[in-house]
């Protein structure tokens, strides 16, 4: 199955070129599942080997990244609740993410405010559905879209170096990548969570 996929993104980035790394990215971002684990190390390889300029694609990935988690805060902006939990809890196996793992989003939300869709946007399969609890939230669209933009910068540019340093290699990312992927999300919810702390700590104090 991963292999056809892994066909089908390959064909579609040699295809269409930059708009088709924006097109999988914005499709991934937007709750379907394609994983950007290789999207973007293979546009970074095509930026090696000269078919793509490196900064253009890293361009082409995080407006496709932004787009699609924007289009979901669209719908979680303008949708009651009650009917998306309705649409994943009977299709949330086509999407690989669950009424469960959605629940888990919102109460971050609850508890840590609109920075968690940076934090959101670092992980694999949550990143593909901070939309909705950011809509949902009603996030004012201004500060959805700047740390969307924040979170898919530091995913897309990493992954396109990656691939990019890699090179003809950058397949083997992904099953090193899935293998660490939880110590990262510790890693990077720690560090957020101390700077939130740090934060109230000093407003505590000015009061």
């Amino acid at each position: 199955m991963l292999e056809a996929i892994s066909g089908l993104i390959i064909h579609l980035i040699q295809t269409l070129g930059y708009f088709g790394v924006t097109l999988l990215m914005t499709l991934e971002a937007a709750l379907i599942p394609i994983p950007s684990e290789i999207t973007l190390p293979f546009a970074g390889f095509l930026a090696q080997k000269g078919t793509f300029s490196l900064p253009l694609v890293m361009a082409a990935a995080i407006l496709g990244d932004t787009l699609g988690t924007m289009i979901l805060y669209g719908i979680g902006f303008f949708l009651e609740e009650e009917v998306i939990l309705r649409v994943l809890d009977k299709y949330g196996k086509f999407f690989l993410f669950s009424k469960r793992e959605y629940t888990h989003v919102m109460n971050w939300f609850q508890k840590h405010g609109a920075i968690i869709i940076i934090v959101g946007k670092l992980l694999p399969g949550f990143r593909t559905i901070i939309g909705l609890p950011a809509g949902l939230s009603e996030t004012p669209f201004v500060k959805a879209l700047l740390y969307t933009v924040i979170g898919s910068a530091i995913w897309c540019i990493s992954f396109v170096y990656m691939g990019n340093v890699l090179g003809a290699n950058w397949k083997g990312l992904e099953p090193y990548f899935r293998k660490f992927e939880i110590v990262i999300a510790v890693v990077i919810i720690a560090g957020l969570l101390w700077y939130i702390n740090h934060k109230l700590h000093l407003i505590g104090k000015k009061k």
